[in-house]
């Protein structure tokens, strides 16, 4: 298990991990390695996390209506009345059109977005640059479905699945892709989407980072030369990604949707690419998955505006591993568990779900035991191997304290130590909606049970004993190490 220093602070604690990077001594990949060595200079800073609006993008757009060589256009607007804007640059004979957010809780491709727009307009690597706009021409839709980014959710304010939308087109937004799909005849069309951080690549524990498809346009699931090309793009960037995170590449079943925009462009004559974000570890805002996303849509756009990718084996796309979803955030393996005087040995697979904050630009963990029992075919984040501990429940602090300030006052490493995780508070602001110390903050009438049972729903907070001592707790999904005061924490909960 990976090891954090634990640190109780009342801001959120996190930790980004970054794969180490391999730098190929292929020449055609000096592109890609140049492009990661110098990604920060080009990140779009006002774009932090994962939870971004539509008036964050705004000014973004407006500026590029005042560059040379960029337009700028409104080509529709959402349910709600939010604009959908077009931004187009390079003088080209091949068109290549990337839209994001189709889906509201899905924007880590929209950051990279504005990521590569900063690339073309800086006057660095000025010679691949030129190359790039002088073949192809490329159309940006960063944000398809802004309604939905408004409150972090995936459909849209009709209640639909835009990308379920392409035969009906019932939607603005999915009327508005549609038209700018034909209007451009596009060549090559990247449809950028988010996943669950609970994929993983099939048979391994490596979680699915980026995922990728060649959707099928007709059930036979032919190959032709448009569906050809999207697969050999896609073979390219494979390649890309697993020099910075190998082995985490998935791929999804190509089964035929004939609702789904994908398989609709692909049957129209785009050659559609399919990219979904994933999971990596220690990254809950995406934000090394989004320079995943820059690197390796740059180095696709790349290759196609110098036409290499024709000369790609279409073979090793289908070697690429099939998404799975077998991840949990945490499991815990081996534990021992009484239960009506039987002692019993329990895997548990823990989920933390984001929970949103008022406005929907934060959030914070409620985590649930997903599933318990033998999980030898499932993989967690972090895998604590329990063998030779025994669950023990949580006790409540005989102290009932005042206020909220007086809580965070606490030691609450002490109090772990002691097998006290529910600490009784008079007064609990009703805006605090979670705990930042690692003890849950409950009303004066709570009661813990004596006899903890480990059922599937419950929030995952409980004590590990061995030897009479406790020495690890797991506080709403989080394991911290009471002896050597480390693990990865977020939040507690606050139960009223």
């Amino acid at each position: 298990m990976k090891k954090i220093v634990f640190i109780l602070s009342l801001t959120i604690i996190t930790s980004l991990s970054c794969q180490e990077k391999v730098i190929s001594s292929d020449p055609k990949s000096d592109i890609t390695s140049a492009l990661y060595d110098t990604y920060d200079k080009f990140k779009e800073p006002s774009l932090n996390k994962r939870r971004i609006k539509h008036d964050d993008i705004q000014a973004l757009i407006q500026q590029f209506k005042t560059k040379e060589g960029y337009t700028v256009k409104n080509v529709g607007t959402s349910i709600e009345g939010r604009s959908l804007s077009l931004i187009s640059v390079g003088s080209g004979a091949t068109s290549v059109f990337l839209w994001s957010q189709m889906h509201g809780d899905e924007p880590t491709a929209t950051q990279a977005i504005f990521d590569i727009l900063n690339f073309l307009e800086s006057d660095d690597f000025k010679t691949e640059k030129e190359d790039i706009l002088s073949n192809v021409t490329l159309h940006f839709l960063p944000m398809l479905n802004p309604d939905g980014a408004e409150i972090f959710t995936r459909r849209n304010t009709l209640g639909i699945d835009i990308n379920r939308d392409a035969l009906d087109l019932q939607s603005p937004e999915g009327r508005t892709l549609k038209k700018v799909r034909d209007s451009l005849d596009a060549d090559f069309g990247f449809n950028l989407h988010d996943q669950s951080t609970y994929y993983n690549a099939e048979n391994t524990n490596k979680p699915a980072t980026v995922s990728y498809l060649a959707p099928a346009f007709n059930y036979e699931k032919d190959i032709n030369e448009v569906r050809g090309n999207a697969m050999k793009i896609i073979v390219f960037m494979n390649s890309i990604i697993q020099k910075y995170a190998p082995g985490q590449v998935g791929r999804y079943n190509d089964d035929f949707e004939p609702r789904a925009f994908g398989d609709n462009i692909q049957k129209w004559g785009t050659s559609a690419i399919l990219i979904e974000s994933g999971g990596y570890y220690r990254d809950a805002e995406k934000q090394e998955i989004r320079k995943l996303n820059y690197v390796s849509i740059l180095s696709a756009i790349y290759t196609i505006s110098n036409g290499s990718y024709k000369n790609i084996d279409i073979v090793d796309y289908e070697k690429i591993p099939e998404n799975d979803r077998k991840l949990f955030d945490l499991k815990i393996e081996n534990l021992s568990y009484s239960l009506l005087g039987e002692i019993y040995t329990l895997d548990l697979g823990i989920h933390r779900n984001e929970i949103d904050k008022k406005g929907n630009a934060d959030f914070w963990y409620r985590s649930t035991i997903s599933d318990q029992g033998d999980l030898s075919t499932f993989y967690g984040y972090d895998t604590f191997n329990a063998k030779g501990y025994t669950v023990k429940a949580g006790k409540v602090y005989p102290k009932i304290l005042k206020t909220s300030s007086e809580f965070l006052q606490l030691d609450a490493m002490q109090l772990l130590k002691k097998g006290f995780v529910y600490v009784p508070v008079e007064t609990i602001p009703k805006d605090l909606v979670a705990s930042p110390l690692p003890v849950h903050m409950v009303t004066t009438k709570f009661k813990a049970a004596e006899n903890l049972r480990l059922n599937v729903g419950i929030n995952p907070t409980f004590f590990l004993e061995k030897n009479g001592v406790l020495e690890y707790a797991v506080v709403n999904g989080f394991l911290i190490h009471l002896l050597e005061k480390e693990g990865f924490f977020k939040n507690a909960l606050i139960i009223k």
